[in-house]
């Protein structure tokens, strides 16, 4: 699949602008606070119909305006153009619709566009809280699946009514609570069960391609481990749940399930969290996401747009060069807010200033 051209209308800083990509590398250049960054952001929205800057909606929104209009025109991989557009609002309802007929739901365009992104804020998958790796897997379940979306949701609405009914027993088991707390313990033990075991075979089959990016990144060997072993399912759900359940009566939350999991990521046979340098994290992390990008290009058949968004200026020149020299086949879009590395050879490059594009050209025209 590859995105044609995007449009961008009264969307962050960008009043009206217009990228020719296609497939390959593009390049978007431009000095900091330009809008790189916000071409990314529209692109990867889209994909995810959230911003990877954890953004709300309305802070997309051009200052001035009432609603912002992303556009790209993808080319499918059995040659079929589509049309994708979201309407962001500053007050109202979100609209998406793709090729002019509008979707029922905005979850439903989930799945036509696969975009992954890499960002330096990224590096919270590897320093960050147990529910920045928890998101890691999910979103990766979801580009994989889309019907993962809809268990992730389903979980999450389980885990707030369980603690709501939590909360109102307050710590008794009187009356028709323990029937009710029976009910949503066995919908929780359901839903998390197959979470949990869609984690877990996630967490199998990407920790070889980490393994292998972090040595192109890093240009050496490294023992990475992925650990995703929740004491839960061990003895299942249901008997972790029954076994918590006086405990969470008296905190008035559920303290057991796929909402308080955590991957240990492990380097060197080190906790990468603590032990692993500055450097070595973000190598992780960039390793982490170029391996899910190759499972979901191999389980799905369709290789998803790849966007590095300001990861040069967070590497050393070594591994910026290697970056360049392993990036994988399909369309990728780096911005950059420094010169490529000697040898990068992007197909195309835009430059952008102050949401504008100020120029576009092909490689021969010169990068740097």
């Amino acid at each position: 699949m590859i995105v044609e051209r995007l449009e961008l209308a009264d969307f962050r800083n960008y009043a009206t602008a217009s990228f020719d990509l296609g497939a390959g590398t593009t390049a978007v250049l431009g000095s900091n606070g330009q809008g790189k960054t916000n071409l990314a952001e529209g692109l990867g929205y889209l994909s995810s119909l959230a911003s990877f800057r954890g953004a709300p909606p309305d802070a997309m929104v051009r200052d001035g305006a009432e609603t912002a209009i992303i556009r790209a025109t993808v080319r499918a991989d059995d040659g079929r153009e589509l049309l994708i557009e979201a309407e962001l609002s500053r007050a109202g309802r979100n609209r998406v619709q793709v090729n002019r007929q509008r979707l029922a739901r905005t979850r439903d365009l989930l799945g036509v566009l696969r975009v992954t992104v890499f960002s330096p804020d990224d590096l919270v998958i590897v320093k960050g809280g147990p529910s920045e790796r928890r998101r890691f897997l999910d979103d990766t379940l979801v580009a994989l699946a889309v019907k993962y979306d809809r268990l992730r949701l389903d979980v999450d609405r389980a885990v707030r009514q369980r603690n709501t009914l939590l909360k109102q027993a307050g710590g008794s088991l009187a009356g028709d609570v323990e029937t009710t707390l029976d009910v949503w313990d066995a919908r929780l033990s359901e839903l998390g069960e197959q979470l949990g075991h869609a984690r877990a075979v996630l967490v199998e089959r990407s920790q070889p391609m980490a393994r292998d990016a972090y040595r192109d990144l890093a240009g050496e060997d490294a023992e990475i481990e992925l650990v995703y072993r929740p004491a839960w399912r061990e003895v299942g759900l249901v008997a972790a749940l029954a076994a918590a359940r006086r405990d969470d009566l008296r905190r008035g939350v559920s303290t057991v399930g796929p909402h308080r999991d955590d991957v240990d990521l492990r380097l060197g046979g080190m906790p990468a969290r603590t032990h692993a340098s500055q450097g070595e994290q973000r190598t992780l992390a960039l390793a982490l996401r170029l391996a899910t990008h190759r499972l979901v290009a191999d389980r799905t058949g369709s290789t998803p747009v790849l966007i590095l968004d300001d990861v040069l200026s967070e590497l050393d020149p070594g591994r910026s060069a290697a970056l360049i020299s392993h990036l994988p086949a399909g369309q990728v879009l780096i911005t950059s807010a420094s010169p490529l590395p000697e040898h990068a050879e992007p197909d195309r490059v835009i430059r952008v200033e102050a949401g504008t594009v100020i120029g576009g050209m092909d490689a021969t025209d010169g990068v740097r």
